[in-house]
Protein backbone atom coordinates (compact mmCIF):
# COMPACT_ATOMS: atom_id res chain seq x y z
CA UNK A 1 0.00 0.00 0.00
CA UNK A 2 1.57 3.34 -1.19
CA UNK A 3 1.15 6.82 0.14
CA UNK A 4 -0.12 5.66 4.04
CA UNK A 5 -1.57 8.80 5.53
CA UNK A 6 -0.46 10.31 8.85
CA UNK A 7 -4.15 9.74 9.99
CA UNK A 8 -7.49 8.53 9.13
CA UNK A 9 -10.11 11.21 8.86
CA UNK A 10 -13.24 9.31 9.26
CA UNK A 11 -15.09 6.33 8.08
CA UNK A 12 -15.21 6.43 4.60
CA UNK A 13 -11.34 7.35 4.71
CA UNK A 14 -11.04 3.99 6.29
CA UNK A 15 -13.42 1.73 4.45
CA UNK A 16 -11.02 3.20 1.31
CA UNK A 17 -7.68 1.99 2.60
CA UNK A 18 -9.28 -1.80 4.10
CA UNK A 19 -10.17 -1.89 0.35
CA UNK A 20 -7.32 -1.20 -1.37
CA UNK A 21 -6.69 -3.64 -3.45
CA UNK A 22 -2.42 -4.50 -4.19
CA UNK A 23 -0.96 -5.76 -7.79
CA UNK A 24 -0.90 -9.12 -5.67
CA UNK A 25 -5.10 -9.44 -5.53
CA UNK A 26 -5.01 -7.59 -8.78
CA UNK A 27 -3.43 -10.45 -10.06
CA UNK A 28 -4.96 -13.65 -7.74
CA UNK A 29 -8.50 -12.43 -9.02
CA UNK A 30 -7.96 -12.71 -12.67
CA UNK A 31 -7.30 -16.03 -12.16
CA UNK A 32 -10.36 -16.22 -10.47
CA UNK A 33 -12.50 -15.98 -13.55
CA UNK A 34 -16.21 -16.20 -12.66
CA UNK A 35 -19.04 -14.88 -10.18
CA UNK A 36 -18.32 -14.92 -6.26
CA UNK A 37 -20.43 -15.31 -3.38
CA UNK A 38 -19.36 -14.34 0.31
CA UNK A 39 -21.70 -16.27 3.25
CA UNK A 40 -21.77 -14.35 6.23
CA UNK A 41 -20.62 -11.11 4.55
CA UNK A 42 -22.15 -8.50 7.45
CA UNK A 43 -19.59 -9.35 9.62
CA UNK A 44 -16.42 -6.81 10.52
CA UNK A 45 -13.96 -8.21 7.76
CA UNK A 46 -16.76 -8.76 4.72
CA UNK A 47 -17.71 -5.63 3.14
CA UNK A 48 -14.34 -4.49 3.18
CA UNK A 49 -13.43 -7.74 1.69
CA UNK A 50 -16.27 -7.60 -0.84
CA UNK A 51 -15.58 -4.31 -1.49
CA UNK A 52 -11.56 -4.91 -2.67
CA UNK A 53 -13.25 -7.81 -4.64
CA UNK A 54 -15.57 -5.02 -6.31
CA UNK A 55 -12.36 -2.61 -6.79
CA UNK A 56 -9.84 -5.26 -7.94
CA UNK A 57 -12.47 -5.93 -11.05
CA UNK A 58 -13.10 -2.22 -11.36
CA UNK A 59 -9.45 -1.81 -12.15
CA UNK A 60 -9.02 -4.56 -13.72
CA UNK A 61 -11.94 -4.36 -16.53
CA UNK A 62 -13.51 -7.91 -14.65
CA UNK A 63 -17.14 -8.36 -14.85
CA UNK A 64 -18.70 -10.79 -12.30
CA UNK A 65 -21.46 -11.36 -9.74
CA UNK A 66 -20.40 -10.63 -5.98
CA UNK A 67 -23.09 -11.74 -3.96
CA UNK A 68 -23.36 -11.16 -0.13
CA UNK A 69 -25.36 -13.32 2.10
CA UNK A 70 -25.98 -12.63 5.76
CA UNK A 71 -29.12 -12.89 8.38
CA UNK A 72 -28.34 -8.49 7.97
CA UNK A 73 -30.02 -8.28 11.42
CA UNK A 74 -29.14 -4.99 11.15
CA UNK A 75 -30.56 -3.56 8.21
CA UNK A 76 -28.34 -0.56 7.93
CA UNK A 77 -25.28 -2.77 6.81
CA UNK A 78 -27.04 -4.00 4.01
CA UNK A 79 -27.60 -0.92 1.89
CA UNK A 80 -24.00 0.13 1.36
CA UNK A 81 -23.24 -3.06 -0.14
CA UNK A 82 -26.19 -2.53 -2.34
CA UNK A 83 -25.24 0.79 -3.22
CA UNK A 84 -21.52 -0.39 -4.19
CA UNK A 85 -23.06 -2.36 -6.75
CA UNK A 86 -22.58 -5.80 -4.51
CA UNK A 87 -25.98 -7.90 -4.27
CA UNK A 88 -27.06 -9.07 -0.86
CA UNK A 89 -29.59 -12.16 0.07
CA UNK A 90 -31.21 -12.00 3.54
CA UNK A 91 -31.64 -15.41 5.22
CA UNK A 92 -30.97 -18.05 7.83
CA UNK A 93 -28.06 -19.84 6.61
CA UNK A 94 -28.73 -22.52 9.00
CA UNK A 95 -32.16 -23.16 7.16
CA UNK A 96 -31.33 -25.89 4.29
CA UNK A 97 -33.79 -24.49 1.82
CA UNK A 98 -32.71 -21.11 1.93
CA UNK A 99 -28.65 -22.70 1.66
CA UNK A 100 -29.76 -24.56 -1.11
CA UNK A 101 -32.00 -21.88 -2.94
CA UNK A 102 -28.52 -19.79 -3.63
CA UNK A 103 -27.58 -19.17 -6.68
CA UNK A 104 -24.45 -21.44 -7.90
CA UNK A 105 -21.34 -20.10 -8.32
CA UNK A 106 -17.81 -21.00 -9.24
CA UNK A 107 -16.39 -19.44 -6.00
CA UNK A 108 -17.46 -19.33 -2.24
CA UNK A 109 -15.83 -17.11 0.65
CA UNK A 110 -17.19 -18.61 3.79
CA UNK A 111 -17.25 -15.89 6.54
CA UNK A 112 -20.26 -17.59 8.82
CA UNK A 113 -19.91 -18.98 12.48
CA UNK A 114 -20.39 -18.28 15.89
CA UNK A 115 -17.34 -17.00 18.65
CA UNK A 116 -19.07 -14.52 21.10
CA UNK A 117 -21.66 -15.89 23.11
CA UNK A 118 -20.55 -19.20 22.73
CA UNK A 119 -20.59 -20.20 26.29
CA UNK A 120 -23.90 -20.54 27.89
CA UNK A 121 -25.38 -21.15 24.06
CA UNK A 122 -22.45 -24.43 23.16
CA UNK A 123 -25.08 -26.38 20.94
CA UNK A 124 -25.70 -23.01 18.61
CA UNK A 125 -22.20 -22.52 18.32
CA UNK A 126 -21.52 -26.10 17.16
CA UNK A 127 -24.90 -26.09 14.79
CA UNK A 128 -23.03 -22.47 13.36
CA UNK A 129 -19.37 -24.34 13.23
CA UNK A 130 -19.83 -27.28 12.19
CA UNK A 131 -23.47 -28.16 10.69
CA UNK A 132 -23.19 -25.10 8.49
CA UNK A 133 -20.06 -26.22 6.85
CA UNK A 134 -21.56 -29.72 5.66
CA UNK A 135 -24.88 -27.68 4.49
CA UNK A 136 -22.54 -25.32 2.24
CA UNK A 137 -20.49 -28.45 0.88
CA UNK A 138 -23.44 -29.98 -0.39
CA UNK A 139 -24.27 -26.83 -2.03
CA UNK A 140 -21.08 -25.99 -3.22
CA UNK A 141 -19.86 -29.43 -4.42
CA UNK A 142 -18.64 -28.22 -8.00
CA UNK A 143 -17.26 -24.84 -6.70
CA UNK A 144 -14.31 -23.35 -4.90
CA UNK A 145 -14.23 -22.61 -1.27
CA UNK A 146 -12.48 -20.49 0.34
CA UNK A 147 -13.01 -21.06 4.45
CA UNK A 148 -12.39 -18.33 7.78
CA UNK A 149 -11.33 -20.71 10.98
CA UNK A 150 -9.10 -19.19 13.55
CA UNK A 151 -5.77 -19.64 15.03
CA UNK A 152 -7.46 -20.63 18.38
CA UNK A 153 -7.56 -24.18 16.78
CA UNK A 154 -4.21 -24.48 17.66
CA UNK A 155 -4.05 -23.78 21.20
CA UNK A 156 -1.46 -21.76 23.57
CA UNK A 157 2.04 -22.29 22.73
CA UNK A 158 5.24 -20.67 23.81
CA UNK A 159 5.54 -17.22 23.46
CA UNK A 160 9.64 -17.14 23.08
CA UNK A 161 8.99 -19.48 19.97
CA UNK A 162 7.89 -18.48 16.60
CA UNK A 163 4.32 -19.32 16.65
CA UNK A 164 1.66 -21.90 15.36
CA UNK A 165 2.83 -22.78 11.78
CA UNK A 166 0.44 -24.77 9.18
CA UNK A 167 1.90 -27.59 9.45
CA UNK A 168 1.72 -27.81 13.55
CA UNK A 169 -0.99 -30.15 15.31
CA UNK A 170 -4.17 -28.12 16.68
CA UNK A 171 -4.92 -28.56 20.30
CA UNK A 172 -7.91 -26.29 21.15
CA UNK A 173 -8.78 -24.98 24.41
CA UNK A 174 -12.71 -24.53 25.43
CA UNK A 175 -15.28 -25.21 23.40
CA UNK A 176 -16.01 -22.63 20.78
CA UNK A 177 -11.83 -23.52 19.18
CA UNK A 178 -12.96 -27.30 19.51
CA UNK A 179 -16.07 -26.07 17.16
CA UNK A 180 -14.08 -24.17 14.69
CA UNK A 181 -11.82 -27.47 14.49
CA UNK A 182 -14.98 -29.19 14.13
CA UNK A 183 -15.51 -26.45 11.03
CA UNK A 184 -12.11 -27.34 9.23
CA UNK A 185 -12.96 -31.00 9.65
CA UNK A 186 -16.03 -30.86 7.98
CA UNK A 187 -14.58 -28.55 5.43
CA UNK A 188 -11.48 -31.06 5.09
CA UNK A 189 -13.92 -34.31 4.43
CA UNK A 190 -16.00 -32.30 1.78
CA UNK A 191 -12.86 -31.78 0.13
CA UNK A 192 -11.41 -34.80 0.15
CA UNK A 193 -15.11 -36.82 -0.65
CA UNK A 194 -16.17 -34.43 -2.95
CA UNK A 195 -12.93 -32.95 -4.72
CA UNK A 196 -13.42 -29.80 -3.42
CA UNK A 197 -10.51 -27.48 -3.82
CA UNK A 198 -10.06 -25.55 -0.49
CA UNK A 199 -8.31 -22.72 1.48
CA UNK A 200 -9.04 -22.81 4.95
CA UNK A 201 -7.67 -19.62 6.38
CA UNK A 202 -6.13 -19.36 10.10
CA UNK A 203 -7.31 -15.64 11.35
CA UNK A 204 -5.36 -14.19 14.42
CA UNK A 205 -5.96 -11.04 14.41
CA UNK A 206 -6.87 -8.53 12.23
CA UNK A 207 -7.16 -5.01 13.12
CA UNK A 208 -8.20 -1.70 12.26
CA UNK A 209 -9.38 1.64 13.93
CA UNK A 210 -12.82 0.77 15.26
CA UNK A 211 -11.97 -2.68 16.91
CA UNK A 212 -9.69 -5.49 17.63
CA UNK A 213 -6.32 -5.80 19.99
CA UNK A 214 -4.57 -2.79 19.76
CA UNK A 215 -8.04 -0.97 20.24
CA UNK A 216 -8.81 -2.53 23.07
CA UNK A 217 -5.90 -2.21 24.84
CA UNK A 218 -5.76 1.42 23.88
CA UNK A 219 -9.00 1.99 25.54
CA UNK A 220 -8.02 0.52 28.63
CA UNK A 221 -4.97 2.96 28.29
CA UNK A 222 -6.85 5.75 27.51
CA UNK A 223 -9.77 5.18 30.00
CA UNK A 224 -6.67 4.65 32.81
CA UNK A 225 -8.15 1.16 33.53
CA UNK A 226 -5.29 -1.79 34.82
CA UNK A 227 -4.57 -4.05 32.46
CA UNK A 228 -4.30 -7.67 33.22
CA UNK A 229 -1.32 -8.80 31.13
CA UNK A 230 -1.68 -12.25 31.43
CA UNK A 231 -2.17 -13.08 28.22
CA UNK A 232 1.03 -11.53 27.73
CA UNK A 233 1.85 -11.81 24.00
CA UNK A 234 -0.34 -11.60 20.90
CA UNK A 235 0.09 -11.17 16.76
CA UNK A 236 -2.22 -8.93 14.75
CA UNK A 237 -2.75 -7.45 10.80
CA UNK A 238 -4.37 -4.91 9.72
CA UNK A 239 -7.05 -5.75 8.38
CA UNK A 240 -6.53 -4.41 5.06
CA UNK A 241 -3.57 -6.61 4.84
CA UNK A 242 -5.70 -9.90 5.96
CA UNK A 243 -8.28 -9.27 3.09
CA UNK A 244 -5.36 -8.66 0.49
CA UNK A 245 -3.53 -12.20 1.68
CA UNK A 246 -6.95 -13.88 1.52
CA UNK A 247 -8.00 -12.94 -1.81
CA UNK A 248 -4.41 -13.56 -3.37
CA UNK A 249 -4.93 -17.74 -1.39
CA UNK A 250 -7.36 -17.49 -3.95
CA UNK A 251 -6.44 -19.45 -6.94
CA UNK A 252 -4.25 -21.63 -4.31
CA UNK A 253 -7.53 -24.15 -3.40
CA UNK A 254 -6.36 -27.40 -3.33
CA UNK A 255 -8.08 -30.93 -2.51
CA UNK A 256 -6.86 -31.92 0.37
CA UNK A 257 -7.31 -28.26 1.81
CA UNK A 258 -4.84 -25.67 1.73
CA UNK A 259 -3.97 -24.22 5.38
CA UNK A 260 -2.72 -20.51 5.61
CA UNK A 261 -2.48 -18.68 8.40
CA UNK A 262 -2.83 -14.95 8.23
CA UNK A 263 -1.24 -12.98 10.96
CA UNK A 264 0.94 -10.08 11.72
CA UNK A 265 4.80 -10.78 11.43
CA UNK A 266 5.60 -10.29 14.74
CA UNK A 267 5.38 -11.43 18.81
CA UNK A 268 4.09 -8.30 20.07
CA UNK A 269 4.34 -7.76 23.74
CA UNK A 270 0.96 -6.33 25.97
CA UNK A 271 2.93 -4.99 28.36
CA UNK A 272 5.31 -2.76 25.60
CA UNK A 273 1.99 -1.80 23.22
CA UNK A 274 0.27 -0.69 26.23
CA UNK A 275 3.39 1.42 27.22
CA UNK A 276 3.51 2.68 23.61
CA UNK A 277 0.21 3.93 24.04
CA UNK A 278 0.84 5.38 27.20
CA UNK A 279 2.82 7.49 25.74
CA UNK A 280 1.06 8.44 22.52
CA UNK A 281 -2.00 9.29 25.26
CA UNK A 282 0.45 10.88 27.72
CA UNK A 283 -1.22 8.50 29.96
CA UNK A 284 1.40 6.09 31.60
CA UNK A 285 -0.64 2.64 32.05
CA UNK A 286 -1.49 0.49 35.03
CA UNK A 287 -0.77 -3.26 34.94
CA UNK A 288 -1.85 -6.49 37.16
CA UNK A 289 -0.80 -9.91 36.84
CA UNK A 290 2.09 -11.82 35.16
CA UNK A 291 2.54 -12.72 31.43
CA UNK A 292 2.27 -16.63 31.28
CA UNK A 293 4.73 -18.07 28.89
CA UNK A 294 2.26 -19.05 26.28
CA UNK A 295 0.06 -17.08 24.21
CA UNK A 296 -2.08 -17.63 21.56
CA UNK A 297 0.02 -16.99 18.45
CA UNK A 298 0.31 -17.37 14.84
CA UNK A 299 2.99 -17.91 12.86
CA UNK A 300 1.70 -15.59 9.30
CA UNK A 301 5.61 -15.92 7.27
CA UNK A 302 4.21 -18.79 4.54
CA UNK A 303 1.22 -16.19 3.29
CA UNK A 304 4.00 -12.73 3.94
CA UNK A 305 6.50 -14.31 1.93
CA UNK A 306 3.81 -15.86 -0.96
CA UNK A 307 1.47 -13.02 -0.98
CA UNK A 308 3.89 -9.83 -0.25
CA UNK A 309 1.91 -8.75 2.91
CA UNK A 310 1.74 -6.84 5.28
CA UNK A 311 2.34 -3.63 4.19
CA UNK A 312 0.63 -2.16 7.27
CA UNK A 313 3.31 -2.02 10.31
CA UNK A 314 2.42 -2.10 14.07
CA UNK A 315 3.95 1.35 14.82
CA UNK A 316 1.25 2.83 12.17
CA UNK A 317 -1.32 0.64 13.20
CA UNK A 318 -0.89 2.43 16.77
CA UNK A 319 -0.77 5.66 15.38
CA UNK A 320 -3.81 5.83 13.63
CA UNK A 321 -5.44 4.30 16.49
CA UNK A 322 -4.55 6.88 19.16
CA UNK A 323 -5.66 9.28 17.10
CA UNK A 324 -9.02 7.52 15.80
CA UNK A 325 -9.81 7.46 19.93
CA UNK A 326 -8.33 10.60 20.96
CA UNK A 327 -10.74 12.39 18.27
CA UNK A 328 -13.60 10.23 20.19
CA UNK A 329 -14.46 8.66 15.94
CA UNK A 330 -17.10 5.97 15.91
CA UNK A 331 -16.05 2.26 17.27
CA UNK A 332 -17.83 -0.95 17.24
CA UNK A 333 -17.37 -1.56 20.95
CA UNK A 334 -16.84 -5.17 20.27
CA UNK A 335 -14.22 -6.04 22.81
CA UNK A 336 -12.29 -9.08 21.34
CA UNK A 337 -11.68 -11.28 24.92
CA UNK A 338 -8.54 -12.32 23.19
CA UNK A 339 -7.25 -11.72 27.16
CA UNK A 340 -9.57 -15.06 27.46
CA UNK A 341 -7.07 -17.84 28.28
CA UNK A 342 -9.85 -20.44 29.47
CA UNK A 343 -10.92 -20.85 25.71
CA UNK A 344 -14.28 -19.14 26.81
CA UNK A 345 -16.12 -16.57 25.25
Amino acid sequence: MTHLPATIDNIEHLDELLSRPTPQVLSALKQTEGDLILLGIAGKMGPTLARMILRSDEESGTSRRIIGVSRFSDESSRQPLEDLGIETLKGDLLDAEFINSLPDVPHVIYMAGMKFGATGNESLTWAMNTYLPALVCNKYRNSRITAFSTGNVYGLVNASGQGSVETDKPDPVGEYAMSCLGRERMFEHFSRTLNIPMTIVRLNYAVECRYGVLVDLALQVYQEKTIDVSMGYVNVIWQGDANAMTLCSLPDATSPPNYLNVAGPQILSVREICKRFGILFGKPPQFCGTEAEDALINNGEYGHGHYSVPLVDVDQLMNWIADWIKNDRPLLGKPTHFESRSGKF
